[in-house]
């Protein structure tokens, strides 16, 4: 008896288009899913964004609107698991108040990890949210500096890895241009401290009273600087001397970030 190939070869053709159409349909639901998964990162990140600015306006501070962006990929399971990843916060043209002084700060970014929300936390905006660590390191510009050490046509800036200042002095009624770095420390409350210990003016008087005054300029702009209170609890840990600004690193564990969540 003769075969009918004709016959065989169309349940062969069925089973292929059913298997197409099946991968397909996946394809399709995966893309809906992870637009949907996109989607609630944009909302959430939106609404983390607002509680940031209010906290920043409690602070007395001011901002340009926060850069917030969660981490982590499917976000959708991290909501039903109750852990985010990560949570990165920029903040742009920071001003903070100290001493009646306006600090300005180009930037400050801020890295939480492992942030432990539940899902009626996030849904409801009441409960606890915590980070297991919390990294922040921000820039301080040089003229902010500059106006709080009130030296007229004093000047900060970056040179060989350190702080050097450039001031016009008066000495025995010489104007004289001085130059010199400073050592930088990070004081047990947070403060940074300047301490021009090495300063020099072309054309000084080869006299000890000259030095003695030039010695004594370098004191007077000696200082601690108290930085504005930094946000999750920050506890800056170092410092040092970038051409942008001073950049200041900090840390802390264990962060109730309720506020910045929601």
């Amino acid at each position: 008896m003769a075969r009918d190939d004709t016959y065989e070869e169309r349940p062969r053709r069925r089973g292929r288009k059913v298997l197409i159409t099946l991968v397909v349909l996946v394809l399709v639901l995966g893309g809906l899913i992870a637009v949907a998964d996109r989607i609630a990162v944009g909302v959430a990140e939106n609404a983390i964004a607002d509680q940031v600015r209010r906290e920043i306006t409690k602070q007395g501070a001011h901002s340009s609107a926060p850069e917030v962006e969660v981490g982590g990929f499917p976000f959708l399971t991290q909501v039903l698991d109750g852990r985010y990843e990560r949570i990165s916060i920029g903040l742009r043209d920071v001003q903070a108040s100290v001493r009646g002084d306006a600090v300005a700060m180009p930037k400050l970014d801020v890295d939480a990890r492992n942030v432990r929300a539940s899902l009626d936390t996030i849904r409801s905006g009441q409960g606890e949210v915590v980070a297991e660590t919390v990294d922040g390191t921000g820039t301080i510009s040089y003229d902010s500096l500059a106006k709080l050490l009130d030296r007229p046509g004093l000047a900060l800036a970056e040179q060989g890895g350190r702080l050097a200042v450039t001031a016009p002095v008066d000495i025995l009624g010489q104007r004289l241009t001085v130059t010199g770095t400073a050592d930088i420390t990070v004081g047990k409350e947070g403060q940074v401290a300047l301490r021009f210990n090495d300063l020099n003016a072309e054309g000084l008087p080869n006299l000890p009273l000259a030095r003695t005054l030039l010695n004594n300029y370098a004191r007077s702009i000696s200082i601690d600087v108290p930085l504005p209170e930094l946000p999750f609890q920050l506890a800056v840990r170092e410092v040092w001397p970038l051409p942008e600004g001073l950049t200041v690193t900090a840390d802390a564990r264990n962060v109730p970030i309720s506020s910045a969540t929601g």
